[in-house]
């Protein structure tokens, strides 16, 4: 059948048409049309499958694939445009930035762990000796000792606009440098530390802020952000899938923020100085932020996600 359907297909095709009888004119019409529609068909066929791919790769960078690092990444434009909008309600009715003390984990739990709310607590790193001891050089040492046994890549590197390549570029400035004296550049970047040995070293000098709810755990990975005056973060949205703290170790940071483009009318930008001393608690997934270190000391933060 297949083999007489495929011959009288190649009569009909090498005779014009006026030779054809009307009964074979119809069936040649007839076969045109439904060849147009197959292929019609598998061309939706295939951009169905298609948008499908694209789905399903963009939840696996979504969900495995956030805090890793990646040969491809989507572009920030890109990320920022397939972003899910947000429900307005986490900042509809947020008149101002509470800067609070003595805060109970009950509390922080109710108003501002989960819903979005940011809050600034002025009294959780009382017991803290990283108050005192973190600083460049302490880094420096800490990586510097752990590079001799094994060169340790962490888990993502933020250079912003100082070009550094990774952490042991950015730890081994000359010390005019650091001291940002006259015709040197300022500097600010940060990184994720998930290396064990240096995470433990770490975390002997700090340790959960007290008002968190009980059942919560910090995110096993901390991150760190140094710099001196006139730098910063650019205005960004995360992409991690937790709220987090972030307590300012030393010096002091503007922070700018920005409610997501579809809440424009409805909740309000604010603008806050974290000082030294200050954690400020934040859903950078929801809240646009942007950070200018202050004139003075350089700045120095540590935070983490919690759930």
């Amino acid at each position: 059948m297949e083999q007489a359907r495929r011959k009288l297909i190649q009569i009909l095709w090498t005779h014009r048409a006026a030779e054809l009888s009307a009964t074979m004119q119809q069936m040649l019409h007839k076969h045109c049309k439904a060849s147009a529609r197959t292929q019609q068909l598998i061309r939706f066929v295939k951009i169905v499958l298609l948008c499908v791919l694209a789905i399903w790769l963009l939840n696996y960078y979504h969900t495995e694939l956030q805090g890793q690092r990646c040969a491809l990444s989507l572009p920030r434009p890109l990320r920022y445009a397939l972003r899910p909008p947000e429900r307005c309600g986490f900042c509809a009715n947020i008149e101002s930035v509470p800067r609070l003390s003595d805060l109970s984990a009950a509390t922080f739990e109710t108003e501002y762990a989960y819903t979005g709310a940011p809050v600034i607590v002025s009294d959780a790193m009382q017991n803290w000796t990283a108050t005192t001891l973190f600083n460049y050089e302490y880094f420096r040492g800490v990586y510097g000792k752990a590079k001799r046994k094994q060169r340790i890549r962490d888990c993502q590197f933020l250079p912003y606009k100082t070009g550094f390549q990774d952490i042991y570029e950015a730890l081994d400035m000359p010390q005019s440098r650091i001291e940002l004296q006259s015709d040197e550049l300022p500097w600010y970047f940060g990184w994720s530390n998930c290396n064990a040995e240096t995470a433990e070293e770490f975390r002997k000098h700090y340790g959960r802020p007290y008002f968190l709810p009980e059942r919560s755990e910090n995110n096993a990975v901390d991150w760190f952000f140094i710099g001196t005056a006139g730098l910063g973060a650019q205005m960004h949205i995360d992409n991690v899938r937790l709220p987090s703290w972030q307590a300012q170790l030393a010096g002091s940071k503007r922070w700018l923020l920005v409610p997501p483009p579809e809440c424009y009318f409805q909740c309000r930008r604010f603008e806050v100085v974290v000082q030294q001393g200050d954690i400020i608690v934040l859903d950078t997934n929801r809240w646009y932020h942007q950070t200018f270190v202050q004139p003075g000391t350089v700045s120095l933060t540590i935070g983490a996600e919690y759930d």
